[in-house]
């Protein structure tokens, strides 16, 4: 297996929807896992320019082992009112707009890692990355790559129970196997991947490694104790990442 860590810019405010959030639209201060996989997949098309966009999600979750994300800077999280256009045709003094609320958030940097199951299709990615038109989580939200560590050298440990780690990535949330020791965090529901499995696609409690203050969202990491046996990834330079509960 192979990790490639992106140091990515999402310029200017950034809008990465809470799907389950229409009329309020809420944001996500981190890309989620499937949003990392959305911006993988969208960028191989747009650099192959031979299939689907769809053809190259599944190629890109079909080797796709694990995806994160952890903020590089602090990051802040404001709400606006937009007008959304509700009909196109109206009677003169009717009504063809509705308020909604929406987020958007704003960080210098984010690092997104991908540990990926083929090296040939991790090299693949890595052209795409450096040389397509790169988005992440809702169209608008335009990205700029600003450095690529590829190719990183990464192993799949057991990690049994009494042992403690440390990560500063996003941890899926299940207090039956692991136990937070120190550190800060915001739970998020997520998509773990953009396709449905089946009829299936759960939403999954995430814990996001972040610290809030004077209404200001600081990175932060986790000090973990295991409890039951867990699948964690040991990425060359990165660290260490929970890779299942």
């Amino acid at each position: 297996m192979k990790a490639i860590a992106l140091t990515i810019r999402l310029d200017s405010l950034y809008s990465i929807r809470i799907p389950y959030t229409w009329q309020s639209a809420l944001v996500y201060p981190l890309p989620p896992p499937s949003a990392i996989i959305g911006m993988l997949a969208n960028a191989l098309q747009r650099y192959r320019n031979d299939q689907s966009p769809l053809y190259y999600l599944d190629k890109t979750e079909e080797n796709v082992v694990w995806t994160g994300a952890r903020l590089l800077s602090p990051a802040v999280v404001k709400s606006y009112t937009t007008s959304a256009i509700t009909r196109w045709e109206v009677e003169l003094g009717g009504k063809s707009t509705n308020a909604l609320g929406r987020q958007y958030a704003f960080t210098k940097n984010i690092q997104a890692i991908a540990v990926i199951e083929e090296p040939a299709f991790a090299s693949e990615l890595v052209d795409a990355l450096q040389n397509a038109p790169v988005t992440c989580g809702d169209s608008e939200s335009i990205a700029t790559i600003e450095n690529i560590n590829s190719l990183l050298e990464t192993k799949t440990k057991e990690s049994k129970p009494k042992i403690s780690l440390e990560t500063e990535f996003p941890i899926p949330f299940n207090l039956q196997k692991i136990e937070i020791i120190e550190g800060f965090g915001r739970l998020y529901l997520v998509h773990e991947s953009c396709k449905k499995k089946g009829k299936e696609f759960p939403l999954v409690n995430y814990l996001f490694p972040l610290r809030e203050e004077k209404g200001i969202l600081h990175p932060t990491k986790f000090k973990i104790a295991i409890k039951q046996p867990i699948s964690v990834l040991e990425i060359k330079d990165i660290g260490r990442v929970i890779k299942s509960i």
